[in-house]
């Protein structure tokens, strides 16, 4: 028997029922749709509308059923649609009258709209935990490779000498981002549906503030049919998910690169990558291109739900019982992307010399060669221009800059001395760098000292 089928005359067909359920997916929300029907039974009975007793039984009915699920011996069915109507059915078959009185003055639509959110609450707080813990390896790297220099890109052509740790803590900004985002999602993530009804509110005395405060709520929906019919916690959610997803693939685009023979800078653990049925000589870096290859799938849970909602007219709508499986879906790919991808950068073997060989070539000095101009009283445009002769003579001849001659040199401007050659060292040009958030080893000292300083 359904809850619900009073006013029908005929059963569900067989095959529409399996359609029509949700218990496959939204099982997963147990503990919150348990832990929202005790404060919405308390509540009742703090209101008069249950007795203290009929309260007290549906709390320890829906606790027997909290150790039944958790022990993995309760058994869920299809013909009771979603989790909100097994629990209820089951602690209807337990307890009796009390258990069909704890859906006064509530709805399943605004019972889903509160595991919802009590489900992603959760969630976040897991998310969080995990990009703190990367940021952490990051600091760590970072400080161990503070004097690693390497090629700086643009373009994915050799640009500027940086080193390993400013490259390092570029990606520590944008986890930082992240996790300032998953913070203000939890703050729209945060407000309460229970008590909303079905769309137009209930007739009863309730305490909506009530059961904010027992489900630790910051806030109550003001509007019961925007209660019921919001997904835009789940949304934006989602975009946060697929902004961590975006920085990790990037990161791995760059991981992948590197542990090619063509770049040498790293070696992947064995514990992180695989090997080839055919080739016995490969060594694949398949767990940073799974996370590569995983974040168009959080793309595609955004763009579903977005998808989902754009035509739905108030309140609820059946169609928004599909909105948890990409939320769900992101969720658990963006955790476990996190922290494969934190074990696989804390494991990795960084080649230094082979980054500080590629720094040495390309011409990563010829920006400071003009700024050495420049110091010498000429505009920067003549220098740029003067600087890109330069070099394409040195390409010509198979030369670095520094291996020319001070008279080769004097042929391009007699601004050059020899004072030239160490002000265009990589390490110097490293140095040198003098703003704020730029790549000398002091500027880099300097942010590792603010991250840590603001713990």
């Amino acid at each position: 028997m359904k809850l619900w089928d009073g006013r029908f005359s005929k059963g569900t067909e067989a095959e529409a029922e399996i359609f029509n359920a949700s218990i496959s997916f939204d099982q997963r929300m147990y503990k919150q749709d348990i832990t929202g029907s005790i404060a919405h039974a308390k509540m009742l009975a703090k209101q008069g509308i249950l007795t203290d007793e009929e309260a007290q039984q549906i709390e320890r009915g829906l606790l027997e059923i909290l150790g039944e699920i958790e022990a993995g011996v309760f058994e869920f069915t299809i013909a009771q649609e979603d989790i909100h109507m097994n629990i209820e059915s089951a602690l209807t078959e337990r307890i009796g009258q009390a258990g069909k009185k704890l859906h006064t003055a509530r709805s399943r639509n605004d019972q889903v709209a509160t595991d919802f959110r009590l489900w992603q609450r959760d969630e976040i707080a897991e998310i969080l935990e995990k990009l703190d813990a990367l940021r952490d390896t990051l600091e760590a790297l970072a400080k161990e490779h503070q004097e690693t220099v390497m090629p700086g890109y643009t373009h994915l052509q050799r640009a500027q000498p940086v080193t390993l740790a400013y490259h390092l803590l570029a990606y520590y900004q944008m986890f930082s981002r992240d996790k300032d985002r998953f913070q203000d999602c939890l703050k729209r993530t945060n407000w309460l549906p229970l008590g909303s009804g079905a769309l137009a509110g209930t007739t009863y005395t309730t305490d909506r503030n009530y059961s904010a405060q027992l489900l630790n709520f910051d806030h109550i929906c003001p509007n019961s049919m925007d209660a019921v019919s919001d997904r835009d916690f789940a949304i934006e959610f989602l975009s946060c998910c697929s902004m961590v997803m975006m920085h990790l693939s990037r990161f791995c685009e760059e991981l992948i690169l590197w542990s090619s023979a063509e770049f040498k800078f790293i070696e992947m653990d064995d514990g992180f990558s695989t090997g080839s049925s055919i080739m016995p000589q490969k060594k694949n870096p398949d767990m940073a291109e799974l996370i590569r290859g995983k974040t168009g799938r959080v793309y595609g849970d955004l763009m579903a739900l977005l998808t989902l909602m754009k035509g739905l007219p108030l309140a609820y709508n059946k169609d928004m019982q599909e909105d948890k499986p990409p939320v769900f879906d992101a969720a658990d790919t963006v955790q476990a992307s996190l922290s494969i991808f934190n074990k696989m950068i804390s494991t990795m073997t960084v080649r230094k010399d082979n980054m500080e060989n590629a720094a040495k070539t390309g011409f990563l000095n010829a920006t400071d060669a003009a700024d050495y101009l420049v110091s010498k009283g000429l505009p920067f445009r003549e220098c740029h221009e003067i600087i890109g002769k330069l070099v394409l003579a040195c390409i010509n001849q198979g030369k670095a800059i520094e291996d020319l001659s001070l008279e080769e040199l004097r042929q391009f401007s007699d601004k050059f001395d020899e004072d030239l050659y160490d002000k265009i060292s990589i390490r110097s040009c490293i140095n040198a760098k003098k703003s704020q958030g730029s790549t000398s080893f002091e500027q880099v000292a300097k942010a590792l000292a603010d991250i840590e300083a603001a713990k």
